[in-house]
């Protein structure tokens, strides 16, 4: 049973949906710590010649400490909360119109920015989340920290997501070598697997190449079939992870 997890945020970037192809469970991690300057509310989408970041305005004289789920998005004009969704559909469209999958999108997309008026963060980050999960058909079993109480911080927290969720195996991110005790895991005979995604490279609305945009980039280039081919390219699988010998061993 393989447990990842990871903190919500806007526009995800690829890495993330592969993370989630290679667990039975995934924990949605909306009641951590929100840190400022993160990737929770803001990610980058490509422009003719350069990347664009979008950032959702964030209220932050009052989210200094807060978890994720109590950010609430900055409106500083009360009779244009929605002006941030606007501009962010715009710059979408604008750079993406003739993108050969903009239409297959584009009713999802125009809803989820002009029809729904966001006020907290996690909701569009969650409303995003399983759009795009639903685009690549992941099926792994999703569990919102909110709805169940987890113990802990950082390797301790995954730990307990394992405990609870009855893991023998986990998926950290690659920065996760930097805080990850694993001796804590080894205790409870739990495997630890790093992921390395190795960023594809595929073919873009404009000329060159950049790496490391939103999901969208890919999807609205490449469809959702092509591109669940083209995120897994060069990728581990689930199923080769389960067999190999890649599993995290000290020296």
């Amino acid at each position: 049973m393989i447990i990842s997890g990871h903190q919500p945020v806007y526009l995800p970037w690829l890495g993330l949906f592969h993370k989630m192809m290679l667990c039975d469970i995934f924990v949605y991690m909306d009641t951590v710590q929100y840190l400022d300057g993160d990737w929770n509310n803001r990610n980058k989408i490509r422009t003719g010649n350069s990347e664009l970041l979008l950032s959702i305005p964030i209220d932050k004289k009052n989210s200094n400490g807060k978890n994720l789920n109590e950010i609430k998005i900055f409106n500083q004009n009360a009779e244009h909360k929605d002006f941030w969704q606007r501009k962010h559909w715009e710059s979408i469209k604008l750079n993406y119109k003739k993108s050969y999958f903009f239409e297959h999108f584009k009713k999802d997309l125009e809803k989820m920015y002009l029809d729904i008026k966001w006020e907290n963060l996690v909701d569009v980050c969650w409303h995003q989340f399983n759009f795009f999960k639903k685009c690549f058909g992941i099926n792994c079993r999703i569990v919102r920290m909110s709805e169940i109480k987890f113990e802990g911080k950082k390797d301790d927290l995954i730990l307990n997501h394992c405990l609870k969720l009855n893991g023998n195996a986990v998926v950290f991110g690659q920065k996760g070598k930097d805080y990850v005790d694993t001796n804590k895991f080894d205790k409870h005979n739990i495997k630890i697997y790093f992921q390395k995604y190795n960023h594809p490279e595929y073919k873009q609305r404009f000329v060159g190449f950049f790496r490391n945009l939103s999901v969208i980039d890919l999807l609205l280039n490449h469809g959702p079939d092509e591109s669940k081919k083209i995120l897994m390219s060069n990728n581990i699988t689930k199923d080769d992870l389960v067999k190999s010998n890649k599993w995290y061993k000290k020296n």
